[in-house]
């Protein structure tokens, strides 16, 4: 299965504040807020939505094409996506800005406040999926991840040109789409990506009910944090995947990215969307348990435990024969 991902190339620039935000806020000036925040830890780590998810496929044994737009730093981080097994030919290397930058903290309770920098990611729209579908003699399946907003749009259009499925994943860059734009990456999906907040403002932005969202797209996989993940058919079918979880969680950076790269790796596989949501929820809780997006390694052994403790022996046992190239 030829997978392409759409989405940012970023540096990850990631602190830690050993409180919590929410004890920092006075209720009656939340309109005038102005807050600084001294952290104990700073790690600055390669990523960017699109990268963290073709560098998952590329750890579970895949060889996904990242197609995004980079800087002119690019060159050791496109090195070392090869060596993950990342296809980087289709990603656009400018030649006068950064690479993207993405600076997040993160307090006691898991709770984020980032910013994103887009960087070289603004000449992104200038690439053209349709030669990435010609080069690899054709996809068998696109996400329209996160990144400069036009790139999005011109992405799932000419997916559906070329008749590829389409998985949408605006995710972050709902808080800039207005309704026009956030229809037309949805429409006509195959597969539709959000957390549970996005969800809610997904539905704010088109303006649909879920129902109505669910009237478009093929199924709706909606993340759920410590809550696991929700699959709901466009026949209204909901299916419950508990999360795996752990003791041991260092910083949810790159968490939801891991899990798609799960997903879609099943999905190639041939999997039921069951089994690719538990292996995405296991793969997850990997990355959870440690600092930076791409940081992680696994051992099949291990991964193939979690699902075994989590979801029981047969999902081990379907999941098994295709973890053989993981590392």
């Amino acid at each position: 299965m030829r997978i392409a991902v759409t989405g940012s190339i970023a540096t990850d620039h990631l602190m830690v504040f050993p409180g919590n935000f929410a004890e920092q806020l006075i209720t009656d000036k939340v309109d005038t807020v102005s807050l600084s925040f001294l952290v104990d830890h700073l790690e600055v780590h390669q990523g960017g939505v699109g990268a963290n998810i073709t560098f998952g496929l590329g750890r579970l044994g895949l060889r996904p094409a990242l197609v995004g737009a980079a800087g002119v730093d690019f060159a050791e981080y496109g090195h070392r996506l090869r060596g993950a097994g990342v296809d980087t030919a289709s990603v656009r290397v400018s030649e006068k800005l950064h690479t993207a930058r993405f600076v997040c903290t993160t307090d006691n309770s898991q709770n984020q406040i980032a910013t994103f920098y887009a960087g070289a990611m603004a000449e992104a729209n200038r690439i053209d999926l349709a030669e990435t579908h010609e080069r690899l003699g054709g996809l068998d399946l696109v996400l329209v991840g996160a990144d400069d907003p036009e790139a999005m749009l011109r992405h799932t259009a000419t997916a559906h040109a070329l008749g590829v499925p389409v998985a949408a994943d605006p995710s972050q860059q709902l808080a800039r789409l207005d309704t026009e734009q956030t229809r037309r990456l949805v429409d006509g999906a195959h597969l539709l990506f959000t957390n549970e907040y996005e969800s809610a403002l997904l539905r704010e932005r088109t303006g649909w009910d879920e129902e109505e969202v669910l009237e478009r797209v093929g199924t709706w996989i909606v993340t759920r944090a410590a809550d696991g993940v929700s699959i709901i058919s466009s026949d209204g079918t909901r299916r419950d995947i508990p999360a795996v979880l752990t003791d041991a969680a260092a910083d949810p950076t790159g968490v939801g990215d891991a899990l798609r790269a799960g997903f879609l790796a099943a999905l190639a596989w041939q999997l039921p969307y069951e089994r690719a949501a538990q292996l995405g929820c296991a793969l997850a809780t990997v990355v959870l348990e440690c600092v930076g997006t791409q940081e992680y390694k696994f051992l099949p052994s291990d991964l193939l435990a979690r699902i075994d403790r989590v979801y029981g022996r047969e999902a081990a046992r379907d999941i098994e024969p295709w973890l053989a190239g993981g590392a």
